[in-house]
């Protein structure tokens, strides 16, 4: 995630102190991404030495100061929105990694592995689809529908991965001349139940 192209597109709506930046970017992701004040004024300090934002008067009666976006920064953030994101330098996956472990390591039971984690991710996705059903309610609310879009694709490949983990892992044992465990039926992603939405309280 780039907090430092996210907190440049913010101010490209008008000059903000951090307090306020972190509330807009909260606001448009659904805290699914949450800030700390610490982050974005970092950030602020890191975009002010790169020349990409400038303050913006004198700190207010609190002592909080506000930033613009200056014309290198507008520059910056067109080239971020007119480029695309990029795979490999993608952080680690846990969950890969967890699963090319656990059938590398003796004693682990893989296949309960899988289980457990498809469990966890069908119980995300039903509350994603509640979050969504509501979201989608709100026209005004649109950047948070889309992250909920993202998310909700996500799980749903996470479990149709999952089950192809579980079928392999199944072949395996039997080509070995083991007993396979039988896979789980695929939980139906269709009868995920709609109603909610966290991180908007």
């Amino acid at each position: 995630m780039s907090i430092r192209h996210g907190l440049l597109a913010l101010l490209e709506r008008g000059p903000s102190h951090g307090y306020q930046l972190r509330a807009e970017f909260d606001a448009a992701t659904g805290e699914t991404w949450p800030l700390n004040v610490g982050q974005v004024y970092t950030t602020l300090d890191r975009l002010a030495r790169d020349g990409l934002v400038a303050q913006d008067g004198d700190p207010d009666s609190d002592g909080r100061i506000a930033y613009r976006i200056t014309d290198e920064g507008r520059r910056e953030l067109t080239s971020w929105f007119t480029s695309p994101v990029t795979r490999h330098g993608a952080p680690r996956d846990e969950l890969a990694i967890k699963l090319a472990l656990a059938v590398s390591t003796p004693g682990v039971d893989v296949v309960s592995v899988v289980q457990t984690q498809r469990a966890a991710t069908m119980t995300s996705l039903q509350e994603l689809t509640r979050l969504k059903t509501r979201a989608d309610g709100d026209p005004g609310d649109l950047a948070w529908s889309l992250v909920l879009d993202h998310l909700l694709f996500r799980a749903e490949a996470e479990i149709r991965w999952l089950d192809h983990c579980e079928t392999r892992v199944a072949r395996a044992a039997a080509r070995r001349g083991e007993t396979p465990l039988t896979p789980a039926p695929a939980p139906a992603v269709a009868e995920a139940v709609p109603a909610g939405k966290r991180g908007r309280r």
